[in-house]
């Protein structure tokens, strides 16, 4: 199997990168080789590699920031993905693309089903929505997988940055009335693996629209308080102690985009499909700072 996967260097992609390489010919191009900013010129190289499968983990993330570049966004977001689609049916190949939690608009009380309408609130979240309809339309072997509250041991994400803040000041206020599941890269790569190692063996889950997060919920107050507790039980000597956290409303913090209220995900599909159990958001956090901590020391 020869596979493609786009945004290898962040933080998803980089455990894409792990969890991938026993299952064929993986090429993780770096933007220089395949920009994703540019969908005109994604042809030559996606059909020069020749991919049986493209895993498309590249996207324009920087969700406040999207509302002043939303030309950029839906390049990336958007039209990338229409392509990768287009040059995946040309090939026979199966696409994987990811997409996220802010295509709803958060105002649901029970977690999102695949079939729930989609209401984005933002830039970002229009653009993915758009991504993703145009993969399900344009390719017929497809996987589209939301997911929710990324974060891991590579590059920015809210774990890092409550650590970077905990370790400098003795107060942190963060929100309580927005509701997900802390995903961890980790998590996501190895059940995409599992998927590959399905449709190597031919046995080929249903095609489509897929919801994938850990188990369990929390606020970004209670992702936040867990943060600081774990870190500080393994030592890390913290200025901020966890009951030194303030609780919030979203409407203390304005942000340039909004964010749903309610980002809970029901993965019932996905694990009856793949016959697994996805584990408590807590045991990847516990992971990921042990990787970070390895890595500072």
């Amino acid at each position: 199997m020869r596979i493609l996967l786009t945004g290898g260097s962040g933080q998803l992609g980089f455990e894409l990168r792990r969890s991938l390489a026993l299952y064929g010919k993986l090429w993780a191009p770096g933007r220089d080789e395949l920009d994703l900013a540019h969908p005109d010129r994604l042809a030559g190289p996606v059909l020069g590699f020749a991919p049986d499968l493209i895993v498309n983990a590249a996207a324009y993330t920087a969700v406040d920031r999207a509302e002043a570049e939303p030309e950029l966004a839906e390049r990336v977001n958007a039209e990338a993905p229409s392509e990768l689609a287009n040059l995946a049916e040309h090939l026979g190949a199966t696409l994987l693309h990811f997409s996220t939690d802010y295509v709803f608009d958060g105002t649901g009380t029970e977690p999102y089903r695949e079939s729930d309408p989609t209401r984005p609130l933002s830039v970002y979240g229009r653009t993915k929505r758009d991504g993703e309809l145009a993969v399900m339309s344009e390719c017929s072997r497809h996987y589209v997988l939301r997911t929710s509250w990324v974060y891991g041991s590579v590059g920015g994400n809210f774990v890092k940055t409550i650590l970077r803040l905990a370790a400098q000041r003795d107060t942190l206020n963060v929100v309580h009335d927005q509701v997900g599941a802390p995903t961890a890269a980790m998590l996501i790569a190895d059940v995409t693996a599992l998927l590959v190692a399905r449709l190597r063996e031919g046995r080929v889950p249903p095609y489509g629209l897929y919801h994938l997060a850990a188990a369990g919920e929390t606020s970004w107050y209670g992702f936040a308080s867990a943060i600081v507790d774990a870190a500080q039980r393994a030592g890390q000597g913290l200025l901020l102690q966890p009951g030194a956290i303030r609780a919030i409303p979203a409407a203390d913090y304005p942000t340039a985009a909004t964010r749903p209220a309610n980002s809970r995900l029901d993965t019932h599909k996905l694990r009856a499909a793949l016959g697994i159990v996805l584990p408590d958001w807590r045991h990847h956090l516990q992971l990921v700072l042990q990787q970070l901590s390895v890595r500072q020391g």
